[in-house]
């Protein structure tokens, strides 16, 4: 079954006090086109992160980011609580020997001398928390790849739909066909009774005829359409991975339903033609979205 290029994957790992969150997006394109936003802890792990979606994901133009959510306990600047003793006593002692006044505000004065407050020393990616991120990772883009598969599977049942209307609309041409080779060779004998003075030889208008009508004959494009919608068929089903070929299928049949239409000669025909590349167009602008 086919997939498609749009897709949404998320996941939200959590490890000790951390809530790491990860989310891929999908849009179409003509190769992989990947962008990141990693969080800096894990920015070690950017090109394992890079093939890990490559590998997965194959085309398409996606967005990959991954940030961590921290318990604001965690995140608070630590107060050096030996050092407020220690700056405390001094100023006590600078004050019984000065005989200046103690400050009356303490905490004011405390917090704004140096080494008071210190932020948490960088974080080191330990093993154990690099399986649980590369796991979430695998987990998001499993969702993603899911989200794809539901995607190509509404994909494939209209594009089922648009080939069996071709392939209707290529049908009804017949009742037409046959009406047209004889209309068209009454109206040149007409043409030609029109004018009495006019001989012409019977036999030699036949060949003429026959050569005419063998150009205009279509028989040749309808089987090769015939084939390619069959084979648009098929290619739906053999997995993923089948876009540019179905788009290269696509463009065939059109080459064949537009000399179809050159050749047709009759309005009711050039009608049916007009129907079918609307119904064509409508599976080219789809196909652009198939993995």
């Amino acid at each position: 079954m086919i997939q498609s290029m749009t897709g949404y994957g998320k996941h939200v790992v959590t490890f000790n006090e951390k809530k790491i969150h990860i989310e891929i997006k999908s849009l179409n394109s003509k190769a992989l086109d990947l962008s990141t936003r990693i969080a800096p802890l894990y920015r070690e792990k950017e090109m394992e992160i890079r093939q890990m979606l490559a590998a997965a994901l194959l085309r398409g133009k996606v967005d990959f980011s991954v940030w961590i959510e921290k318990d604001a306990a965690t995140e608070a600047a630590t107060i050096n609580g030996a050092l407020v003793e220690n700056y405390c006593r001094q100023i006590k002692d600078i004050a019984a020997k000065t005989g200046l006044p103690e400050p009356q505000d303490w905490f004011s004065v405390l917090l704004r001398l140096p080494d008071i407050t210190s932020k948490l020393e960088a974080e080191e990616l330990g093993d154990d928390e690099w399986a649980a991120v590369r796991d979430g990772i695998e987990k998001a883009i499993a969702a993603l790849v899911e989200f794809r598969s539901q995607e190509g599977a509404a994909l494939s049942a209209k594009f089922n739909e648009k080939i069996d209307n071709i392939a209707a609309l290529l049908a009804s041409i017949e009742q037409y066909e046959k009406a047209r080779v004889e209309k068209i060779r009454a109206k040149i004998v007409e043409g030609l009774k029109s004018i009495p003075e006019v001989e012409y030889d019977k036999n030699r208008l036949e060949q003429e005829l026959i050569y005419y009508i063998e150009k205009l004959d279509i028989n040749e494009e309808k089987q090769r359409l015939a084939n390619h919608l069959k084979y648009f068929r098929e290619t739906l089903n053999d997995g993923i991975g089948q876009g540019k070929k179905l788009g290269f299928i696509a463009q065939e049949m059109g080459r064949e339903i537009n000399t179809t239409g050159s050749k047709s000669n009759n309005a009711e025909m050039q009608n049916i033609v007009v129907k079918m590349k609307d119904e064509l167009e409508q599976i080219k602008e789809q196909v652009l979205n198939v993995l």
